[in-house]
C-alpha cells in the first residue's frame, strides 16, 4: 500500500510540474509605463505612477497570472506644470481625500484568471488593492513579444475614495469629479 501511495505521490508532482503554473517573468520596472486620466465636469487631469515591483506567470507561452506592487508615492500630474497647479493637485491626489498615501504607500494588484480570447489577448480577473480596501476587476490585457499592454478602469468609490463623488454628494455642480479613473499600463518583460 505504500508503494502504490508513493507512486501516485511521484505522479501528481510529475503532473504538477509539468501542467502547473509557469514560471514568474519579472517586470523591467525601469521601461513599464503606468499612465493615468481622472475626469471631472469640467476636463480631466492626468499623469503617471510608478511600478516598485512585479512579474507576470506564462505557462507554455500563456498568460497564466501575475502580482504587481504600485509605488504610491511616484504618482504624479502631466497635464499642469509647476507652479500652475501641479503641486497642489499632486499633494491633493496624494492626501486622505484621495489616496492616503502616508498610511498606504503602496497598491498592489494580483491576477487571479487569464483566459486567451483571441490570439494574444486575454480576458483577466484581478484583485485590487487601493487604500487597504481589495475589489475584483476584470480587464482585457494584449501580450507581444516581451510586451503585455491594458486599459483598466477603476472605480475609486469601491476604495473609499468619494471625494467630489456624485454618487455620495449632492448640488457638486461643475466640481462633480467622475468616480471611474482609467489606467494604461505598459508592462516590459
Amino acid at each position: 500500500m505504500q508503494i502504490k501511495n508513493l507512486l501516485l505521490t511521484a505522479l501528481m508532482a510529475i503532473s504538477f510540474s509539468m501542467f502547473g503554473h509557469g514560471d514568474p517573468i519579472k517586470i523591467n520596472t525601469e521601461k513599464s509605463t503606468i499612465s493615468w486620466v481622472g475626469k471631472k465636469i469640467t476636463g480631466q487631469h492626468s499623469g503617471t505612477i510608478g511600478i516598485k515591483s512585479g512579474e507576470l506567470v506564462i505557462h507554455h507561452g500563456e498568460l497564466e497570472g501575475g502580482s504587481f506592487v504600485i509605488d504610491m508615492s511616484s504618482l504624479a500630474v502631466t497635464d499642469l506644470k509647476a507652479g500652475q497647479g501641479k503641486e497642489k493637485l499632486e499633494g491633493h491626489l496624494n492626501s486622505d481625500d484621495f489616496f492616503g498615501v502616508e498610511a498606504f504607500p503602496e497598491a498592489t494588484l494580483k491576477i487571479t484568471k487569464a483566459k486567451e480570447v483571441e490570439k494574444g489577448m486575454y480576458a483577466v480577473q484581478a484583485d485590487i488593492t487601493i487604500k487597504g480596501k481589495t475589489e475584483v476587476i476584470t480587464f482585457q490585457v494584449m501580450m507581444k513579444k516581451g510586451m503585455a499592454t491594458a486599459e483598466i478602469t477603476i472605480d475609486r468609490t469601491k476604495h473609499d475614495i468619494k471625494y467630489g463623488s456624485g454618487s455620495f454628494f449632492d448640488n457638486l455642480g461643475d466640481n462633480t469629479i467622475y468616480d471611474d479613473f482609467v489606467l494604461s499600463v505598459n508592462l516590459v518583460f
